[in-house]
């Protein structure tokens, strides 16, 4: 599997906001990008379109053909979505997840695991990084804030699979920022429940996002 810079093969599991905005994003980068959904026809049918550049197939043809595959997928059809893309083994599996409940004020699951640790359960072989979880996706392509641009946070157990994520951190127009192993999705699942609800619950809208300051 080729590494680093250049164009991918890219599989998207879901065509929703998230899923839709990182493929168009990435084909316009010069990707090769499939959207994969449990049904394309039916898809095609309800006015579902992929964007220019952008092939609308199953979710199995999506990750067969593909060196990453993200899934961005309601939580509730995280796994289905997984079983049907097959065998992901020595594949980059970016997991874009946030496990909400239904009101959006909490997480179903969190502290001692992660979204992103039980889809590494689900897709064992695959090389899972957590990333494009934590703000919404209308700032993707569309992050800069004034004289700042907002952060891209990334984790994994795999450096050259990380390697891979943050140049399509950047694709996306994001900062990216290495926040450390898988687990730490535990902590940047909760920051994205915060990010919900200062957007919807507080009233305050998408056009906010995060920035990690140094001195």
């Amino acid at each position: 599997m080729a590494e680093g810079k250049g164009a991918k093969r890219i599989g998207v599991l879901g065509g929703g906001n998230v899923g839709g905005a990182l493929a168009r994003l990435w084909a316009g980068k010069g990707h090769t990008v499939s959207i994969g959904v449990p049904d394309p026809n039916r898809t095609q049918a309800k006015g579902g379109s992929p964007g220019a550049g952008v092939r609308l197939t199953t979710n199995r043809e999506a990750a067969a053909g593909a060196e990453i595959v993200a899934l961005a997928v309601p939580w509730p059809a995280a796994q289905e979505a997984i079983r049907a893309a097959g065998d992901l083994t020595g594949k980059v599996a970016i997991d874009c997840t946030n496990p909400l409940s239904s009101d959006l004020k909490s997480l179903t699951i969190g502290t001692t695991t992660s979204a992103a640790e039980q889809v590494a359960q689900w897709a064992p072989g695959a090389r899972v990084v957590k990333a494009f979880n934590n703000i919404g996706a209308v700032n993707f392509g569309n992050a800069q804030f004034g004289n700042l641009r907002a952060d891209g946070f990334y984790c994994g157990d795999d450096a050259a699979a990380k390697a891979v994520v943050r140049n399509l951190i950047e694709d996306v127009g994001l900062d990216p920022v290495d926040v450390g192993p898988l687990r730490n999705a535990r902590m940047l699942e909760p920051l994205a429940l915060l990010w919900i609800d200062l957007a919807v619950n507080q009233g305050q809208g998408p056009g906010h996002a995060f920035k990690l300051l140094r001195r």
